[in-house]
């Protein structure tokens, strides 16, 4: 509905700036992009953005060109972008409930819910496969995966909090 009713101004009244956006708790730049036919890249760089985090009550501009519109994703297409191979970053953990669904277990800003990435500590060489399972981490741009603690314990890094690490993808769902 929302993206019609702005095909419609665009297409009828040839206007090329959305209204601002106030950010509501829960949005994420990812979703706001999509909602918005847009890239996360053409978000960040519309708003001058540095990071990734988002607080509610923020206002966004959220740009739309009659001239050159952004594509739209496919309607069956529910994955955001995947991580860079390779990337590198600082990983933390969160402690929770220990169940052996949760056992190895991350959460990654952009990788979708299931996929498997291997998690190796810069310092060690020490490796764990872990599934993506959350959103995160939020807050810190040099910060890249959240681990669940016991995937903190196969690293190593309980004691340390955080860790020079770098992440490969393995398999997505």
């Amino acid at each position: 509905m929302k993206r019609a009713l702005w095909t419609a101004v665009l297409l009828g009244g040839g206007l090329t700036l959305a209204a601002p956006y106030t950010v509501q708790p829960g949005d994420t730049l990812w979703s706001l992009a999509r909602a918005h036919g847009l890239t996360v890249a053409q978000v960040m760089q519309l708003n001058h953005l540095t990071t990734d985090a988002l607080r509610a009550g923020q206002v966004l501009q959220l740009q739309l060109e009659a001239e050159t519109p952004a594509p739209v994703p496919a309607a069956t297409d529910d994955t955001p972008p995947p991580a860079t191979p390779g990337q590198r970053g600082m990983a933390v953990y969160y402690p929770g409930r220990f169940s052996n669904l949760t056992a190895l277990t991350a959460a990654h800003p952009s990788l979708p819910f299931g996929t498997w990435v291997r998690v190796q500590l810069a310092r060690s060489g020490r490796s764990v496969d872990v599934m993506i399972n959350d959103r995160g981490p939020f807050g810190n741009p040099e910060r890249i995966i959240d681990l669940s603690t016991e995937a903190a314990r196969a690293l190593g890094m309980l004691d340390d909090g955080v860790a020079a690490v770098t992440l490969t993808v393995l398999r997505q769902p």
